[in-house]
C-alpha cells in the first residue's frame, strides 16, 4: 500500500511542477495532493499540524498566483485592457510553448494596451510588468512544487 501511495505522491508532485507554469492545472494544490499521500504512510513523519500549515502555504500561493501578475501590470502602469490581454496572451502562448508561454502573456498585455489606445511607452511598461508577474509566481509555484518533492524523495531514505 505505501508504495501505490508513494506513486500516487510522485504523479501529483510532477503534475504540479507542470501545473506551476501550465495554468491549465493547478500546480501548488496538486503538489499538496503528493503531501496528503505522504501523511497516510506512517514512516514519513507527516504530522496532521504539518498538512493544516501547507494547507495555508498552498492557498496563499493560489491566491497570489492570481495576483501578482496584475500587481506587476498595475505597478508598470498598466490597465485592465493590459492585464486581461495578458491572460489571452497566456493562453495562446500554451500552443507554442515553451517559449509561447513566456512570450504570451507579455505580448498579451502589450497588445491590451496599444488597443485599448494607451501610448507605447505605457503598453511595454505593462507589457514588462505583466510578465514580471508572471515569472514570480512561475517561481514561486515551482519552488513550492520541488520543496514537496525533495519531501516526498528524503522520505525514501
Amino acid at each position: 500500500m505505501d508504495t501505490i501511495l508513494y506513486l500516487f505522491a510522485f504523479s501529483a508532485v510532477l503534475l504540479g511542477i507542470l501545473g506551476s507554469f501550465l495554468p491549465v492545472l493547478p500546480g501548488p494544490p496538486l503538489a499538496y495532493l503528493g503531501l496528503i499521500c505522504l501523511y497516510f504512510i506512517p514512516e514519513t513523519g507527516v504530522s496532521g499540524r504539518e498538512l493544516g500549515m501547507h494547507g495555508i502555504v498552498v492557498s496563499g500561493i493560489t491566491l497570489l498566483d492570481y495576483y501578482v501578475p496584475i500587481w506587476g501590470t498595475k505597478q508598470f502602469g498598466g490597465s485592465k485592457s493590459g492585464v486581461r490581454g495578458a491572460m489571452v496572451g497566456l493562453v495562446i502562448g500554451l500552443f507554442f510553448a515553451p517559449l509561447g508561454i513566456l512570450l504570451g502573456p507579455f505580448l498579451g498585455a502589450l497588445l491590451g494596451e496599444l488597443i485599448a489606445g494607451s501610448s507605447q511607452r505605457r503598453a511595454w511598461r505593462a507589457a514588462l510588468g505583466s510578465f514580471l508577474g508572471f515569472l514570480a509566481g512561475t517561481i514561486l509555484k515551482l519552488a513550492y512544487a520541488f520543496f514537496i518533492l525533495w519531501m516526498i524523495i528524503s522520505s525514501l531514505w
